[in-house]
C-alpha cells in the first residue's frame, strides 16, 4: 500500500513537473539524504549519539549482569533458604527486571529526544542552503531525489554540488 502511494505521488509530481516545465518553470533535484549524511555537523551529531548509546548500553549491560549474578546466587542458595525467603528473592529479582526495562525505555526516549535536538538545526541549515541556492539559480521547484522517494526522471539540474559549496564543504 505504501509503494502504491509513493508511486502515485511520484506520478503526480512527474506530471506536475512536466506541466511546470512547459509553463517555463525551472525544476531541479537534490538527494537530501546524501547531503545530510555528508554534512560535518551531521557526522559529529551521529558520533555524539553513538557515544551516548554506548553509555546507555554499558549501564544497562552492567545492571543486567548484576541481576544475573543475583539470580545465580539465589538459585545456588535456594535449597538452604526457606520458601518464604525464596519467594521474597523472586519478587526482588522481578523488581530488578522491571527497573531494567524501565531504564531501557527511558534510555530510548532520551536517545530519540537527543536525536531530534541534534538533527533539527542541521536539517534547517540544509533546507535554508537549498532554498538559497535554488533562488540564486532561478529554480522554482526542487524535488528531493533521495532513494525511496520515487523520483522517476532526474534529467534536471542536480543542486547537490552547489548546496555543498554553499554550506562550505
Amino acid at each position: 500500500m505504501k509503494n502504491v502511494k509513493k508511486i502515485a505521488v511520484a506520478l503526480v509530481l512527474f506530471v506536475a513537473a512536466t506541466g511546470f516545465v512547459n509553463a517555463q518553470s525551472k525544476v531541479a533535484h537534490i538527494n537530501v539524504q546524501q547531503l545530510l549524511s555528508e554534512m560535518p555537523e551531521m557526522i559529529a551529531a551521529q558520533a555524539e549519539l553513538k557515544k551516548l548509546q554506548e553509555t546507555y548500553r554499558a549501564d544497562l549491560e552492567g545492571s543486567m549482569k548484576e541481576m544475573q549474578n543475583k539470580y545465580t546466587q539465589y538459585q545456588n542458595e535456594a535449597s538452604s533458604k526457606s520458601a518464604e525467603e525464596n519467594e521474597k528473592r523472586a519478587v526482588e529479582l522481578q523488581g530488578y527486571d522491571k527497573n531494567i526495562k524501565q531504564a531501557e525505555q527511558q534510555a530510548m526516549q532520551e536517545m530519540q529526544k537527543k536525536q531530534q535536538e541534534l538533527f533539527a538545526p542541521i536539517s534547517e541549515k540544509a533546507k535554508n542552503a537549498i532554498d538559497k541556492v535554488a533562488a540564486a539559480l532561478g529554480y522554482d521547484y526542487v524535488i528531493d531525489a533521495s532513494p525511496g522517494l520515487s523520483l522517476i526522471v532526474s534529467k534536471g539540474k542536480d543542486l547537490l554540488p552547489e548546496v555543498k559549496q554553499e554550506l562550505g564543504f
